[in-house]
């Protein structure tokens, strides 16, 4: 919000005191205490605000939400941002959103972790198709030999459940909301 005009008014020494106890209590100063009643006012009235009927340009980021926490709040939302890889508005509104249509979000770091996973298990798989297109055909395969494929078959499986305790540990991490899981 463009901030580029003044408005003054001289109200009571009870009133002001008023005004302070409310701003503190509410975590904000006078003056946004004034310019919020000011602009509930100006939204709610006839006349209504001068933006009122205009969507901004960016659309879906047009309704915004301010939220207040407390000092140590806001350091375990900046940690638990900072773990996810994201900003801490980004993190919150991934909490919301989760919450609100009962998603699991994953992470674009552990997204692409499991896409690299996923592109090692296919090149495996191909290797192991290629062996058995030969075998299968009569062919002598030269390479991996028993002892290769059961190192392979156990890269696999071991994969395969890391990945799925990775995606456990994630949905265990939204759903609670707490308790950050090592992966």
């Amino acid at each position: 919000m463009a901030v580029d005009a003044l408005v003054r008014c001289r109200v009571s020494a009870e009133t002001k005191a008023l005004l302070q106890r409310i701003a503190d209590r509410e975590q904000v100063t006078e003056s946004a205490l004034v310019r919020q009643l000011l602009e509930t006012l100006v939204r709610a009235s006839a006349i209504g605000s001068p933006a009122e009927g205009k969507s901004d340009e960016t659309g879906r980021r047009a309704d915004r939400l301010s939220i207040r926490l407390a000092p140590d709040d806001r350091l375990l939302l900046r940690d638990r941002a900072t773990t996810r890889g994201m900003p801490s508005a980004t993190y919150v509104a991934v909490l919301v959103r989760s919450h609100l249509r009962k998603l699991t979000p994953l992470p674009t770091e552990e997204f692409a972790a499991l896409k690299r996973s996923i592109a090692e298990l296919g090149a495996i798989g191909r290797n192991l198709n290629q062996i058995a297109r030969t075998l299968n055909a009569g062919g002598r395969a030269d390479g991996p030999g028993r002892h290769d494929l059961e190192l392979m078959l156990k890269i696999a499986v071991g994969l395969r459940d890391h990945v799925g305790a990775l995606l456990k540990a994630n949905e265990t991490s939204w759903e609670r909301g707490y308790g950050e899981t090592k992966h």
